[in-house]
């Protein structure tokens, strides 16, 4: 029997304020194939974000069962997530969030310093990264030097040089003009083609077009197809 990549079920999640349990998720249900492309579709407050924590392994939900790549992810202990979110997710957000200090290379070889990778193996594989982003003539510089776009595709590069099992993105062109947008969802086609899987956390329709798959998320409830129910 193949190991079972993706699967969320009755996912609940909510949140003590003052005395009162306050409802954030209310019983998601998720699959998700390996090599799939999907946006979870949703407007401020429907609980997308705290969907992302849960789905990125930085938060655990209430209730309900997380299967990532074998493992169940409410079992395990504050050790046991940061070492699955750093061995099977690739984060991509809103802001690069790129160190200032340093240049491109060297904040994409960060993830693998935290992994113990020997500093020649770290250089190789962030050249090759920024290359397959086409960032190889930016490699040395910091930043303040780059464009909006390239530093998104610096973090893009960050978050593959791990080699994850899933590239979750949120908000990943929030903070880009359309053309430049575009571009960046041209790239994710293009990883999408490679047979990387991809969660894209969006508020905007036209983004989140480009996933072969959307589902949409509204007062914490998760349903299939792109038609948004909100005005």
């Amino acid at each position: 029997m193949a190991e079972e990549f993706f699967r969320m079920r009755g996912i609940c999640k909510s949140y003590r304020l003052a005395d009162e349990d306050v409802p954030v998720l209310r019983g998601v249900n998720l699959d998700i194939e390996r090599g799939e492309y999907l946006s979870v579709l949703g407007p401020s407050g429907s609980g997308k974000s705290t969907l992302m924590n849960i789905i990125g392994c930085l938060d655990v939900p209430t209730e309900g069962e997380y299967i990532l790549h074998g493992n169940r992810v409410e079992d395990l202990d504050e050790m046991e997530l940061a070492r699955l979110r750093g061995r099977e997710i690739g984060f991509i957000f809103q802001n690069s969030q790129l160190l200032s200090r340093l240049d491109a290379q060297r904040n994409v070889e960060l993830p693998l310093i935290y992994a113990g990778v020997r500093p020649r193996e770290r250089q190789r594989r962030a050249e090759e990264m920024l290359t397959r982003v086409g960032l190889s003539d930016r490699m040395h510089h910091y930043p303040n030097q780059l464009s909006g776009g390239q530093q998104q595709r610096v973090a893009i590069a960050r978050a593959l040089v791990t080699d994850p099992t899933l590239l979750l993105a949120d908000e990943p062109t929030g903070a880009l003009d359309q053309k430049t947008g575009r571009q960046i969802m041209e790239l994710f086609q293009a990883l999408s083609d490679e047979g990387h899987t991809i969660i894209m956390i969006t508020h905007d329709l036209n983004i989140a077009r480009y996933a072969r798959r959307v589902v949409h998320i509204i007062d914490g409830e998760l349903t299939e197809g792109e038609e948004a129910q909100w005005a």
